[in-house]
């Protein structure tokens, strides 16, 4: 199958749509399916770049409008977006993130073209502010024209539904995943002494709840060896730092600032806890991550967040700091009086011979009796409770293995394949059928959608489908 990712957001950028659109198109080429992904130019990073496993990008030379997403023209791009589909043979449309505008203008495209669409909505919104409503309203058009839509949790699909105006059967959910060989434990970096470390690594946002952060830290001015590590950067550092120098804690604060993906586990595997205060998740991949890491995971409950992780793993408090800092107090208690024993430690935190022949083991038994995320087995991790300090700590290696069983990026794969042979089947729209979704929705779209139909007709005509050079695939070498 030939499948095309398109989305605002992309390497060199760093996020976690980012990393879902790698990740994904990575495992579907390993799965024997013909992959390219659509973005926008990064500075120089433009034309067409082939990165890691022979995948496929297109940089198209269009320019940012805010926060590295291209301003919503509609028409603009149209013969450029209909050029690259076409020399490409692109079967279906993948967009991803709902603020992503380019994502939109390609699933228009695709639709007029005949083409099987789906789109991936990473967020949760709100319907009060003026922002979201305008979000909703261009999601709800989209989405109309679109054959089926992903959610990464069941909060998110409750949410595309509610805002979009979508039917349910026409959204599934499919969790994001984490590469739980790059994202390992390695308790060794950790501090010999008594000093425990609480890891924060985020955006520095409003959304991120970095006001609840900073009303954290100094609850923590008189209590010895509780140190912070914060790894991230945005408009809310300045508060950080401030408050870090009103409280006098320099030397047990450290500012990171922004870092790259995959160094992201250098700082993790120092933690001992890692604290994640955000206002609204629609799932949240670093408690994945710092869970595959062998962190214990404290985190506000909202969105998707309760539905992620298993309770052993994670202690939720509501998003008010109080509830947060009696939250993180149990959790140091509970390290405190933990008593695991951890393996032998190995060259880059990797696990012993005899544990990855266990864990190759069971991803065999995994791949013939697959597990739903959502349910652990019954032997997997005892029940936790939440505001009980005597809750023993897992061993890291432990957590490691409990999170590769929950989300692996060959399961992702796998069920969003299903999604694209379900759209397979189904017919492609006409015209008129488009028609009338967009002025079902959003008939203020309406006008923009009968410019971009006209503006294909004479693409067509000047230059028909037959006369567009088709792209040369190159084959990947066999491992």
């Amino acid at each position: 199958m030939r499948i095309c990712m398109v989305s605002d957001f992309f390497y060199p950028s760093i996020g976690g749509v980012e990393e879902h659109v790698y990740n994904l198109s990575q495992m579907l080429l390993s799965l024997g399916h013909k992959i390219v992904v659509l973005t926008h130019a990064y500075g120089d990073c433009s034309g067409i770049r082939y990165v890691t496993g022979y995948l496929k990008v297109y940089y198209l030379p269009i320019k940012v409008c805010y926060n590295q997403c291209i301003l919503p023209t509609a028409v603009c791009n149209v013969p450029m977006l209909r050029a690259v589909l076409l020399r490409e043979r692109v079967e279906v449309v993948h967009g991803h993130s709902a603020f992503s505008a380019l994502a939109h203008e390609a699933l228009m495209v695709g639709s007029l073209l005949g083409l099987k669409t789906v789109f991936t909505d990473h967020s949760l919104f709100g319907f009060a502010d003026l922002s979201a409503a305008l979000t909703n309203n261009l999601l709800e058009v989209n989405l109309g024209m679109v054959n089926h839509a992903i959610c990464v949790s069941h909060i998110g699909k409750e949410n595309t539904v509610l805002r979009a105006r979508v039917a349910k059967n026409r959204v599934s959910v499919i969790p994001n995943a984490v590469d739980t060989a790059l994202f390992t434990p390695d308790p060794q970096q950790r501090p010999s002494n008594d000093i425990i470390n609480i890891v924060v690594a985020s955006r520095l946002v409003y959304r991120k709840g970095i006001d609840l952060l900073a009303g954290i830290i100094p609850r923590f001015k008189n209590t010895p060896n509780i140190n912070f590590i914060i790894v991230g950067d945005g408009p809310k550092r300045d508060l950080l730092e401030e408050i870090r120098e009103k409280t006098n804690m320099q030397e047990r604060v450290h500012m990171v600032g922004a870092v790259e993906h995959n160094k992201v586990r250098d700082f993790l595997v120092r933690g001992h806890i890692f604290l994640n205060t955000s206002l609204t998740e629609a799932y949240c991949m670093a408690i994945v991550e710092a869970a595959s890491c062998g962190l214990q995971v404290v985190s506000t409950s909202v969105g998707g967040i309760p539905e992620v992780l298993p309770k052993s793993l994670i202690l939720l408090a509501e998003p008010e700091i109080d509830a947060i800092y009696a939250a993180i107090l149990i959790a140091i208690d509970r390290h405190r009086k933990s008593s695991f024993k951890v393996s032998p430690p190995v060259a880059n935190g990797h696990l012993p011979s005899e544990a990855n022949g266990k864990a190759k083991r069971r991803r065999r038994r995994k791949t013939d009796t697959p597990t739903s995320p959502t349910q652990l087995p019954a032997s997997s991790a005892p029940p936790a409770d939440q505001n009980s300090p005597a809750e023993p700590v897992m061993c890291p290696y432990r957590c490691n293995e409990l999170v590769e069983t929950l989300y692996n990026w060959e399961d992702v794969a796998l069920r969003t394949v299903k999604v694209y042979d379900r759209v397979s089947n189904e017919r492609s729209f006409t015209t008129s059928e488009l028609v009338f979704a967009v002025w079902q929705h959003g008939s203020w779209f309406l006008v923009f959608f009968v410019v971009a139909h006209f503006l294909m007709r004479l693409l067509e005509l000047w230059r028909p489908r037959n006369r567009v050079e088709l792209a040369q695939d190159v084959q990947r070498p066999v491992s």
